[in-house]
């Protein structure tokens, strides 16, 4: 084997006439793609004034004296360009973009990395992020366990007035919202076109009030439109008890008539006559 398996390195050979050529035409290898840093990878021809040991990724499609060079390591070495193929899992920094970069095979793909070094700006799970979704993820599932006890999904807003909400899509227009939208009150709205929006639950911060249908609750409870109760046959209500005090159905009686019942904690009585349905 007459160079390396990895870098292709060139060996020194037995009895081998000048030594050193051979010897430098790997120490030169070795200058240019170890601790890779690379001055550009938007470049796409050669610059007009290279400096010695400047190195660029080749951006497609290459041209003039890079043509056929893309993705390649173009290394200006002893004032002449040399190219270097990369490999999978190489790593450079790109100075101009302050971006480290990664081979994967096939193309150089950004590693995004913040200035602290420590906390990326964007981070894109098998899709790209941007500047708004700064963390984008797309895949089948997403989990969220404990460590060691519970564990809590917090969306945080700066003021009232702002957004601190779950969107819900179908196919990138919102279909349903929860969560404090524009005020300190949880809500849950629908569409059904993505740009009108009615509510379907309101808990109010400042009273405890809950509507249903309604943006202002004026009641514990407050329902904007028909309510509907379960049904039972006089003999096939729940257990009063079980229930508990204050529990509401609609019975049916023998004849098909039917009433409002309520339980008072023992027996169900009509909200009419207070007489125990039957």
């Amino acid at each position: 084997m007459d160079f390396s398996a990895k870098l292709s390195l060139p060996y020194l050979l037995p009895n081998q006439a000048q030594k050193h050529v051979t010897l430098n035409e790997s120490l030169r290898a070795l200058d240019a793609i170890v601790q890779l840093s690379v001055v550009s990878t938007e470049q796409r021809s050669p610059p007009d004034a290279p400096s010695e040991g400047d190195r660029y990724i080749v951006a497609a499609p290459g041209a003039a004296g890079w043509a056929g060079a893309d993705g390649q390591i173009a290394a200006y070495q002893d004032g002449a360009w040399a190219f270097y193929t990369p490999q999978t899992g190489w790593t450079a920094w790109a100075e101009e973009s302050a971006q480290f970069m990664a081979f994967d095979g096939h193309d150089w793909i950004e590693l995004t990395v913040g200035s602290g070094g420590s906390s990326p700006e964007t981070l894109g799970i098998n899709t790209a992020a941007d500047a708004v979704n700064r963390l984008s993820v797309r895949s089948e599932a997403s989990l969220f366990s404990h460590e060691g006890a519970g564990h809590q999904i917090k969306i945080n807003k700066a003021s009232e007035s702002d957004t601190a909400s779950v969107l819900f899509q179908s196919n990138w227009s919102g279909r349903a919202e929860m969560g404090l939208t524009g005020s300190d009150d949880f809500l849950l709205k629908i569409s059904a076109d993505g740009q009108s929006f009615a509510p379907t639950f309101l808990a109010q911060s400042s009273t405890g009030n809950v509507g249903i249908g309604t943006w202002s609750p004026t009641a514990k409870l407050h329902v904007d439109g028909a309510l509907r109760l379960g049904v039972a046959a006089a003999g096939e209500l729940p257990d009063a008890a079980g229930v508990g005090a204050g529990g509401l159905m609609f019975v049916e009686q023998a004849d098909g008539a039917g009433e409002l019942a309520y339980s008072d904690g023992a027996s169900w009585r009509s909200v009419r006559t207070g007489s125990v349905a039957s």
